[in-house]
């Protein structure tokens, strides 16, 4: 991974007409960029928290057992947003379709794992740690990404998720991405005369974990200053929707337009646990999704990011084929995946729809491993050594 100098550092961060209005105590952490700088692929991940409905997602609006199945919820024929002639999406997703038309997303199928778990909290640290349904890692995969890649002169900043709590996802054994909802509350937050003296101190730690929680806190007070500063730089004038994901997505839109030096960023949406009411729950999910998606895509085209962004969603997992009794689904399997970008080898729907007459108990089987997507995305967009980071080798997809 290529290194750079203090002066390239400053060069690159755009922090040397700024310099001076750095804390002295945290000068040090600018003496090099770490795997940020000069990277022009940048990666959003986009968690639907809860186990959205795929079926209802992307609609198999030609399958006469997807109706006998969901007499209630099947979406009708004539209302999906057809994508080709056996799928399409729901009626609320329309500002997808532009994206799709326009050949800037995949969509991938019967994504999964093997012996899948049920459990919301259990299927989510899978999800997040890449670990096989019989283990349990303390990792997570973008963490363990950050762990690889990074040595003593990376930033927090390098992974931001857009919440106020760090997920499992962004956990590494030796570094850590850094939970930012608001740039501006984040600094306030930090200016603390008390957090100032204690990090200005000489020698403070006496043990080990006290010096990882002062190098910590350190740390994130540096990456604070450091996007605080940047989100000054640039404020999207585009129309977002005004919703929580709507904003979050202008945040993350607003960073990267500005310049910050971030490769990856975490959003949540949910929850999508629809056990009764999905009609009206479901849809209304789905319509944030599409907006804040089409809004952030647009913002990013005009100022000329949108070829350098990586976007894929995910959900713990599916729901069951057939409805329930309270107009819902309950906990499934496998699952669709979404990416977005400019740079797909296979836009539209990359594998085979569905398969409605061949079930493992009710529920989807899965075709695609999901820590395949893992692989591929660490492999080909992040340079990185998915079999290092993933544990084992995994096939990688045709996709980017």
């Amino acid at each position: 991974m290529r290194k750079y100098s203090r002066r390239q550092f400053l060069q690159y961060s755009g922090l040397a007409s700024t310099a001076m209005l750095v804390p002295a105590f945290l000068k040090g952490f600018q003496n090099s960029s770490g795997i940020g700088a000069g990277l022009d692929k940048i990666l959003v991940v986009i968690q639907l928290s809860g186990g959205n409905d795929g079926l209802n997602t992307v609609v198999p609006f030609n399958n006469d057992i997807y109706y006998k199945k969901r007499p209630t919820l099947g979406i009708p024929q004539q209302q999906v947003l057809k994508l080709n002639d056996e799928m399409g999406f729901n009626p609320a997703m329309a500002k997808l379709r532009d994206i799709f038309n326009n050949g800037e997303m995949t969509i991938l199928n019967n994504v999964g794992y093997p012996n899948p778990d049920r459990s919301h909290f259990r299927s989510m640290n899978i999800w997040q740690t890449a670990s096989g349904s019989s283990e349990t890692l303390t990792t997570g995969w973008i963490g363990r990404y950050l762990d690889s890649q990074c040595k003593d002169d990376c930033f927090a900043h390098m992974a931001i998720e857009v919440d106020d709590m760090l997920s499992q996802t962004l956990k590494g054994a030796h570094r850590n991405g850094i939970a930012v909802s608001r740039p501006d509350l984040l600094y306030k937050a930090t200016q603390n005369p008390f957090l100032k003296r204690i990090a200005s101190a000489e020698n403070m730690a006496s043990d080990a974990n006290l010096d990882y929680l002062y190098k910590t806190m350190v740390e994130t007070t540096a990456s604070a200053d450091y996007i605080y500063e940047y989100s000054k730089i640039y404020t999207s004038k585009n129309e977002y929707p005004t919703t929580e994901f709507g904003r979050h997505m202008k945040r993350v839109a607003e960073m990267i337009i500005s310049g910050i030096n971030t490769c990856i960023y975490y959003v949540s949406l949910g929850s999508f646990d629809t056990h009764s009411n999905q009609p009206n729950t479901q849809p209304r999910l789905l319509q944030q999704l599409a907006e804040g998606l089409h809004s952030f895509a647009d913002d990013l085209k005009q100022n000329d990011r949108f070829k350098d962004v990586l976007v894929f969603t995910f959900s713990e997992f599916g729901r069951r084929v057939s409805e329930n009794a309270s107009r819902g689904t309950d906990h499934g399997t496998a699952n669709n995946i979404f990416l977005f970008g400019k740079n797909l080898k296979h836009p539209g729907i990359f594998n085979e729809t569905p398969d409605l007459n061949d079930l493992d108990e009710g529920d989807l089987k899965h075709r695609l491993d999901f820590r395949q997507l893992y692989a591929t995305v660490l492999n080909k967009w992040l340079g990185a050594n998915d079999e290092l980071i993933l544990g084992k080798k995994f096939e990688i997809l045709d996709i980017i």
